[in-house]
């Protein structure tokens, strides 16, 4: 038994970071100061308190909120827009550039 779970975490390990590695970060850095920089900074950490900032956010929470913006179950008009012209692949390398960088989640000072 103890071997199967051995191996059923190896594969999930496997996958996960199969998933990770398939991300393009200077991609999605291209992508970020095309679509993204302008409303929330070069790095994530946007100025305005009108905008979140994404930088340092956890991968997995910046692809599910912009695949939920494309899919409409989550509603922004911006977002919706912004997020309607990403493929898969732009969604995952955006999520993987973000969540490289230094985050200041904490504050809009």
């Amino acid at each position: 038994m103890k071997n199967y779970v051995i191996a059923a975490l190896s594969g999930a390990a496997l996958i996960l970071s199969s998933q990770v590695m398939a991300a393009d970060i200077e991609a999605g850095k291209s992508k970020a100061a095309e679509v993204c920089a302008s409303c929330h900074g070069a790095d994530g950490n946007s100025p305005a308190p009108a905008f979140p900032k994404i930088g340092g956010q956890y991968r997995t929470y910046l692809v599910k909120a912009l695949n939920d913006y494309k899919s409409g179950s989550r509603k922004d008009p911006i977002m919706a827009g912004m997020a309607a012209s990403l493929s898969p692949a732009d969604i995952e390398n955006l999520a993987f550039y973000y969540s490289s960088l230094p985050g200041n989640l904490n504050s809009h000072k």
